[in-house]
């Protein structure tokens, strides 16, 4: 016959506790926003756990990419920011040395700033590094965004 002790011990290993109710974290590294989640506040996530000069930067690019045209969104997958407009325009990656735009559909794009300097040898993309310390030519970033847009 079971004791009172042993009896309290069986009914405190069986008894479920309640979940503790706690303010849910946006964790930018995951792969794609989940049903629910606001991409926008995914990317915020990402821009302040850059800091620094990346977070700056990225910042900087989303205000240009987003104002170039009204039909533009934004969305998160492949753990980065990506922005489109019945197509996907760009991306903006995160790395030690650079923030790198990558355009999906950059090699036929008119880039007459020369903006473009990464993904040369492809036939599709191209890319923009900014490095620490580089600016962002607003104008030319601005023009590519919209020929971009309407290429799609």
């Amino acid at each position: 016959m079971a004791t009172k002790k042993t009896a309290k011990k069986a009914v405190k290993k069986t008894a479920k506790k309640a979940p503790k109710k706690t303010a849910k974290k946006i964790n930018p590294n995951k792969r794609s926003a989940l049903p629910g989640e606001i991409p926008a506040k995914l990317i915020d996530a990402r821009i302040k756990e850059l800091g620094g000069w990346r977070g700056a930067t990225l910042a900087k690019a989303r205000a240009i990419i987003t104002t170039a045209d009204p039909r533009i969104t934004e969305d998160w997958k492949w753990s980065v920011p990506v922005w489109s407009a019945g197509g996907i325009i760009c991306t903006g990656e995160t790395y030690k040395a650079v923030v790198k735009l990558t355009f999906a559909k950059g090699a036929p794009l008119n880039d007459p700033a020369k903006l473009f300097h990464s993904s040369l040898e492809g036939n599709t993309r191209r890319a923009i590094d900014v490095r620490e310390g580089e600016k962002i030519n607003e104008k030319a970033l601005t023009a590519l965004v919209k020929e971009a847009v309407k290429a799609l």
